[in-house]
């Protein structure tokens, strides 16, 4: 188990950050032209994200999984992997074997399989979220950019090219300056707006260590399938595990396991949209939502996010949207629907809708005529990284872990819009406002549950220190 205490000793007893010998030393058959990677929670999403890292350039050489029956399905992909059940057993027999970590496990387990990575000075790629709370963050964080790793969180790329061309309307002040943004999803896919959690046992899958996938989490007894008991009536089936109560992929929902729609989606909207706004934190955040409980995220909710001026830019505010919220349509897009994900930048001047229903193809549309008409010769000037906004990820995530440039959501960045998601889905749980002090990493307003609520609490023996 890795604690905080373990790791920080760890830290200062390692030696030099690795490097990567040059081209020039060896050829084509350089190190630098293999690095290695070890996943660990493969079984999720890892099934469609191990095989783009693949295809990027990586070498998949060891795969990690509690639930062999479920990864089984990314075993099949990767025959020559080794298997482990234990990523810590996994990190220490693997050792100089594996360059790189990659963590897609349940969001309740991806601080401490980080702190274990980058305590062996693993570069590291992290699903979204990095982690579900506050504090969290901020030790994942400093500690990935002391070990001087190469790190990357799988949200949307912000370089690809519906992203450049945003970023070149709004410098070129196309629709003036920002004043609000409006993002929304239609997630969940997943259950939400439960009141309890599962009030029946079933057996455990032979094979799966359900205390381990529990870890340090609110141990609740095994629950497989929803089946009668569905928590509300026409309950969607159209989740990708359909009819799960937490294992696989329904975890999300709970705030024991998961971070809710916004935690989820958010990062994905928030990642281009941070940096085309130079967003950091937000000063004030308010949410209204349906019902919440003690245990789950709500079916829907509305969030917002109020921000300082930044240098130039104004004030400005960001409203999430989830759960089949959407914001006003501008009557500049007529009949035309609002895409099922997006981002409207309103401006002092117009309105830009960024539409990323299908990522690989997203678009980015000037909504008034006269002003789409004016800057439609607008000139390219800024560099084009991604031209798939999936797999490019990992090939700016391979080039980092070469020495190059840093991947576009590194965990510096990643920070911002991790804690994004932490401080809208505080307003969400204690259904009150949040002031924000991030110097302090301080809730300043009246708000002791979601002070509280900005750190971990680990259970079961788990410890951040």
């Amino acid at each position: 188990m890795t604690t905080r205490k373990r790791f920080i000793g760890g830290m200062l007893a390692a030696g030099a950050v690795p490097t990567i010998v040059p081209h020039s030393v060896f050829g084509k058959n350089a190190p630098s032209n293999r690095v290695t990677v070890g996943g660990i929670g493969v079984g999720g999403i890892g099934n469609a994200q191990l095989p783009q890292m693949k295809k990027a350039g990586f070498e998949v050489v060891a795969l990690c999984d509690l639930d062999w029956q479920y990864a089984e399905r990314v075993f099949k992909k990767f025959p020559q992997a080794r298997k482990y059940k234990d990523y810590e057993e996994m990190l220490r027999l693997e050792g100089d074997k594996v360059d790189a970590v990659y963590c897609g496990c349940p969001d309740h387990w991806h601080t401490l399989v980080c702190l274990a990575a980058i305590a062996k000075k693993k570069h590291l790629c992290c699903v979204k979220p990095l982690t579900r709370f506050v504090d969290e963050c901020r030790l994942v964080v400093s500690a990935a950019r002391a070990a001087g790793i190469a790190t990357q969180v799988t949200a949307n790329s912000n370089c690809d090219e519906a992203s450049m061309r945003l970023y070149e309307y709004l410098n070129a002040g196309a629709i003036g300056d920002v004043v609000e943004a409006h993002a929304w999803s239609r997630r969940p896919v997943w259950p939400q707006g439960m009141v309890s959690y599962a009030d029946w046992e079933d057996p455990i899958p032979e094979g799966f260590n359900w205390k381990k996938w529990i870890g340090p989490a609110k141990y609740v007894p095994f629950a497989a399938k929803w089946g009668k008991h569905a928590p509300y009536e026409k309950m969607s089936k159209e989740a990708w595990c359909g009819d799960a109560v937490y294992h696989p992929f329904n975890f999300r929902g709970w705030f024991e396991y998961g971070a809710g729609a916004l935690g989820d989606m958010g990062c994905h909207r928030a990642n281009t949209l941070y940096k085309a706004l130079d967003l950091k934190w937000p000063t004030h955040v308010e949410a209204s939502c349906s019902r919440v409980s003690e245990v789950a995220f709500p079916l829907a909710s509305m969030v917002t996010f109020d921000y300082p001026a930044r240098g130039t830019k104004p004030e400005c505010r960001v409203i999430w949207y989830d759960g089949g919220l959407l914001p006003p349509k501008p009557k500049a897009m007529g009949a035309t629907p609002l895409p099922q994900e997006g981002v409207l930048y309103v401006g002092t001047k117009g309105t830009i809708l960024f539409s990323s229903q299908k990522p690989a193809e997203a678009t980015v549309t000037i909504l008034e005529p006269a002003r789409a008409a004016q800057f439609a010769n607008l000139p390219r000037t800024l560099p084009r990284r991604n031209p798939d906004m999936f797999r490019e990820i990992f090939v700016e995530w391979l080039e980092a872990c070469k020495g190059g440039a840093p991947a576009s959501c590194n965990f510096d960045f990643a920070q911002y819009i991790t804690e994004f998601t932490h401080l809208g889905n505080l307003a969400i749980r204690t259904a009150k406002p949040i002031d924000f002090d991030p110097v302090a990493m301080k809730i300043t307003n009246d708000n002791a549950a979601a002070n509280k609520l900005l750190h971990a609490s680990y259970e079961n023996g788990y410890t951040l220190g």
